[in-house]
């Protein structure tokens, strides 16, 4: 099903003109070699421009249509019009090698197999470099060593002649199409991606752009052991993609992994997402809801709102449909090949609502000086982890376990609970208002919580033990604070992890010590001591007995029930 929606989506681009037909590809081009006529190198041209990543500008390479380019594993095999510096030049940062001349000679075979009969200026120039070039002297053209290191990085090469690409030709395109057109057909079958009968692809092409896979590309589809070979058939043929399929998901899935605005890393996973049409559209909306930032948490709103009521709002000039197919494909690199942690599908509206509904269960009451209502994935699942470790990153494939429990509206993991719970403990008790919201909505989707949905702030109806002793607990610190002022350290830093999961050997203690300050209180100020003493009774009224422990479930709820009656403190200073 992933092959044929990519191979759809590849249909949808080429039709936009943003992909290459088959027989073609888009690469990373980073210099171009200007030939004269004779076949001498008039200058070495870089390519590269200018991006800004994030608040650096780097030089970049830039994308060219080029003939298909081959997938090489550790053979020798050379490109077409476009190649790096070893197949081109014959040269390497290492000097001058065996490996690094057999690389030239391939590419000196390739095109004058392919341009020797060529009667074009660009054909000839090509094939007499070929024939003089001596890459042992390389480092004697002047050229070739002003860009000597810039060249042995490795990026791809091309040739040019006044300012027109090789591969722009009308000559040498009609010598590659009909190149394509003679090569010898290979095993047949059904291919099981179009149903048709077709060649199939022996070896898919790799994918780029997946963090920890290889860079030179990491396979989706591959087979290198006896054990996978069914029936005896060997490389990728049991898997039975025909190559015009193979090319089209590929270069789609290549595609999606190259547009930085359309992709975002999560854990140690890589998610791309599109819309069957291929209207950018639908990705825009998609990773500015899933990822929101300050400047759109009115427009979230806007949408969520009227998701609620029943109503579709289009924002702005932008008309969407809801009924439009969406896709979600999370990628994690596997050594030379990449595996899927999850594939999600459905229409563009149902997707939304489910997020919304995400939303809504994370609600809770913030601090004045929080502007993000709205809390993205990653924002999320930094919660899970130390930020003071050199390694910020959730635990592998818990994130990609949240996104897709989002995206479907089931349950979350279990670890992202935990891991908040394992957090907030290592912290002496430290429940942000990120934390309080993972917990509310896991209580409510994993333990079907129904009263949660009331608990964006405090409840002071709840009766709820554990919610209960959560905000005496919080009533305690802030006696101990009012008593103590100026004071650093509080019960919290102590008391807090017990108190959360055996409540009855540590209460007691507590109360002993609350008794010393309220005493504390009353000489300072009658009126507070009072204050104090009314919530008390009403808190411990609500308590038949303390409890000797406190389940997972009861230990969140202790944990809200403290950080809604601390947002409460706060929120009469505000009003102040």
């Amino acid at each position: 099903m992933i092959l044929q929606n990519l191979a759809e989506y590849y249909e949808n681009l080429v039709l936009q003109e943003k992909v290459s037909k088959s027989g073609w590809c888009q690469a990373k081009v980073s210099h171009a070699i200007e030939l004269n006529e004779d076949g001498t190198i008039k200058a070495i041209i870089s390519k590269k421009k200018e991006e800004e990543r994030g608040k650096k500008k780097i030089w970049v390479p830039v994308l060219l249509n080029v003939p298909e380019m081959v997938t090489r594993s550790s053979g020798v095999s050379s490109n077409f019009l476009c190649d790096n510096a070893k197949y081109f030049l014959g040269i390497d940062g290492d000097g001058i090698q065996k490996r690094t001349i057999e690389c030239f000679e391939s590419a000196k075979e390739r095109h004058l197999m392919l341009l020797e009969e060529a009667n074009g200026k660009m054909a000839r120039a090509i094939c007499l470099f070929f024939k003089n070039w001596k890459p042992e002297c390389a480092d004697e053209n002047l050229s070739v060593k002003e860009h000597w290191d810039e060249l042995n990085e490795g990026g791809n090469l091309i040739f040019c002649m006044k300012a027109i690409y090789a591969q722009d030709e009308k000559e040498i395109q009609d010598i590659w199409e009909e190149y394509l057109k003679k090569q010898k057909q290979g095993k047949q079958g059904i291919c099981l991606v179009t149903g048709q009968r077709a060649e199939i692809a022996r070896i898919h092409r790799g994918i780029k752009g997946v963090p920890g896979a290889q860079s030179s590309g990491a396979a989706l589809v591959s087979f290198n052991a006896p054990a996978f070979e069914s029936y005896g058939k060997e490389q990728s043929y049991n898997a039975m993609v025909g190559k015009y399929a193979e090319f089209a998901y590929t270069t789609a899935l290549n595609y999606l992994l190259n547009q930085s605005e359309y992709k975002f890393a999560l854990g140690d996973s890589m998610i791309v997402f599109w819309a069957e049409s291929g209207q950018e559209e639908y990705q825009d909306s998609f990773l500015s809801w899933l990822n929101p930032k300050v400047d759109n948490q009115e427009e979230m709103n806007k949408v969520f709102g009227n998701l609620k009521k029943g109503v579709w709002v289009d924002l702005e000039d932008i008309q969407l449909d809801p009924e439009q197919r969406f896709y979600i494909l999370c990628l994690a690199p596997n050594a030379a090949r990449l595996s899927v942690r999850f594939y999600y599908q459905n229409s563009f509206g149902n997707i939304i609502k489910n997020i919304a509904k995400h939303y809504q269960r994370m609600e809770i009451v913030r601090p004045s000086w929080e502007d993000m209502r709205y809390l993205g994935i990653k924002q999320m699942l930094n919660e899970t982890v130390n930020q003071k470790s050199k390694d910020k990153t959730p635990i592998p494939n818990m994130a990609s376990m949240v996104l897709s429990a989002i995206l479907s509206d089931t349950k979350y993991p279990a670890s992202l609970y935990t891991d908040t719970l394992i957090r907030i403990r290592a912290e002496q008790g430290k429940v942000t208002c990120g934390r309080a919201a993972i917990i509310k909505a896991f209580l409510i989707q994993n333990y079907k919580w129904k009263e949660g949905d009331e608990y964006m702030g405090l409840n002071e109806g709840c009766e709820e033990s554990a919610y209960v002793l959560g905000r005496l607990f919080a009533v305690l610190e802030t006696i101990q604070k009012d008593a103590n002022s100026g004071i650093n350290t509080t019960i919290r830093d102590r008391y807090f992890n017990s108190a959360c999961a055996t409540p009855a050997s540590v209460f007691p203690t507590l109360i002993k010590l609350k008794n010393s300050h309220i005493k504390k209180l009353e000489r300072e100020s009658g009126g507070t001591k009072i204050y104090y003493e009314k919530m008390l009774t009403e808190l411990m009224g609500k308590i038949e007995k303390f409890p000797r422990r406190l389940s997972l479930e009861e230990q969140g709820k202790f944990m809200l029930g403290y950080y809604h009656q601390v947002q409460k403190k706060y929120e009469k200073k505000e009003e102040k």
